[in-house]
C-alpha cells in the first residue's frame, strides 16, 4: 500500500511508526500502553490494536480511546483467538507504518521512546540503512532492575546472532524492526508451537541491528494478571505436544549458526541434545534426524551428544 507524505511524494508507509499491541483480556492493564503512549514526543505513529478474541470490555475501552486520543488508533479483532502468531502476522500486514514496534499490553515505555528510536535510527548513514532491520534498547523491570546486561558499547552495530553467542547477552529487550523486512519474514504461523526467535534468527543472519545503551521500556514480571507468562511456561512443558516445534529451532540452530560455535561450544553441544530429544518424542527417527542435518559439524555434534538426548527423552518418556 502507498501513500503520499506531506510532499506528495509516493511512500510505503503513512506513518513512521507503527506501535502494535495485541491483547486478550486486559482491559484492566492496556491503559499503561495508552498512558505511555499520550506523552511521546515524537508523534508521527499510530496505535494498531489486535483484540485476540477478548470477551472483557477491551473493545469498549479502545473504542473510547479512540474518541479522545489526539494520535490514531486503529482496532482490528476476531471472535476466536488465534494465538501471538497468528496475530502477529495480522499486525504486519496491517500496519502503515515504516517500524513495527511491538509493545506488551501491560508494560510501559518513557515519553522519548520513539523520539530516541528515531534519531538511533537516523544516525546510521544513508547507504548503510539498507544492510540494518532493527534499533533495540534495554529494558528494566517495574522495580527497576535490567533485565539483560548492557551491550559492549553505547552505540552497537551487530546482530542477534553475535549478541547472544559471542557477547553472551540474552533476556528481554526491546526495539522496532523495519516493516518491510518483517513481510519478507512472517511469523510461522501453523499449529505446531514454534518460538518467535526462529524469525529474529533468519532476520539476523541478513540484516544488522543498532543496539542502544537506552532504557525505554519497563516490563512487568511475576505480577498478578500475568496469566500469560504462567501460560508460556506450561507451554514448555507440555514436551510431547511443543516436540516438532522445539525440534526445529534447534535444527536450524545446528544447520545455520555453527561458525559461532568457538564463542559458545556449550550452546551447541546443548541444541544437539535438545535437537535428538525433542525429535524423538516428535516420532522422528535417527535416519530422519541425520537426513535433515546439513553439515559435518552439526553431525558430529549430534552424535556425540546422541546419548544423552535419548537418555533425557526416555526419562520424560518414563514420567
Amino acid at each position: 500500500m502507498q501513500y503520499l507524505d506531506q510532499g506528495d511524494h509516493i511512500v510505503d508507509h503513512k506513518y513512521t511508526f507503527t506501535v502494535f499491541t495485541t491483547t486478550y483480556n486486559r482491559a484492566n492493564l492496556l491503559h499503561r500502553v495508552f498512558e505511555s503512549l499520550k506523552p511521546q514526543t515524537f508523534r508521527d505513529f499510530e496505535w494498531l490494536i489486535a483484540d485476540n478474541g477478548s470477551d472483557d470490555n477491551t473493545q469498549e475501552l479502545v473504542n473510547k480511546w479512540i474518541q479522545e486520543a489526539d494520535f490514531p488508533i486503529r482496532l482490528i479483532s476476531w471472535k476466536k483467538n488465534i494465538g501471538i502468531i497468528g496475530a502477529l502476522n495480522r499486525g504486519v500486514s496491517e500496519a502503515q507504518g515504516r517500524f513495527f514496534l511491538n509493545f506488551d499490553s501491560d508494560d510501559e515505555c518513557s515519553p522519548d521512546a520513539l523520539e530516541g528510536y528515531k534519531k538511533y535510527w537516523d544516525l546510521i548513514p544513508d547507504d548503510a540503512k539498507e544492510n540494518f532491520s532493527a534499533v533495540t534498547a534495554l529494558v528494566v523491570d517495574q522495580h527497576g532492575n535490567p533485565t539483560t546486561e548492557r551491550f559492549p558499547k553505547d552505540i552497537f552495530d551487530s546482530d542477534p546472532l553475535e549478541i547472544f553467542y559471542k557477547y553472551k547477552i540474552s533476556g528481554e529487550m526491546w526495539g522496532f524492526q523495519r516493516t518491510d523486512i518483517l513481510r519478507q519474514f512472517p511469523f510461522p504461523d501453523t499449529e505446531v508451537f514454534i518460538p518467535l526467535s526462529l524469525t529474529w534468527s533468519r532476520i539476523g543472519r541478513k540484516y544488522k541491528t543498532r543496539f542502544i545503551n537506552q532504557v525505554y521500556r519497563t516490563y512487568y514480571i511475576n505480577e498478578p494478571g500475568r496469566e500469560d507468562q504462567i501460560t508460556f511456561h506450561l507451554a514448555y512443558s507440555k514436551i510431547k505436544e511443543n516436540a516438532k516445534g522445539s525440534a526445529l529451532i534447534h535444527l536450524d540452530i545446528l544447520n545455520n549458526d555453527t561458525r559461532w560455535f568457538c564463542d559458545s561450544p556449550k550452546e551447541f553441544f546443548r541444541s544437539a541434545v535438545h535437537y535428538s530429544r525433542f525429535s524423538l518424542h516428535a516420532e522422528i527417527g535417527l535416519k530422519d534426524q541425520l537426513r535433515k542435518l546439513n553439515n559435518g559439524l552439526a553431525k558430529f555434534l549430534w552424535l556425540v551428544m546422541l546419548p544423552v538426548g535419548v537418555l533425557v527423552f526416555l526419562k520424560e518418556r518414563c514420567k
